[in-house]
């Protein structure tokens, strides 16, 4: 599935790993001002 946002647009529900036991979800941070979202693809890999 591909999600195409506009600035501005709000970012779809999802959640990640943050530790083995814990996962941490974009709506633990509803209410907050502002959010930052940032993506490495390739972190962690060789190369």
């Amino acid at each position: 599935m591909t999600t195409t946002l506009k600035v501005g647009d709000m970012a779809p529900e999802f959640s990640l790993s943050a530790t083995l036991k814990d996962k941490i979800a974009l709506s633990d941070y509803r209410g907050n001002k502002n959010v930052l979202l940032a993506f490495y693809p390739l972190d962690f890999t060789p190369g």
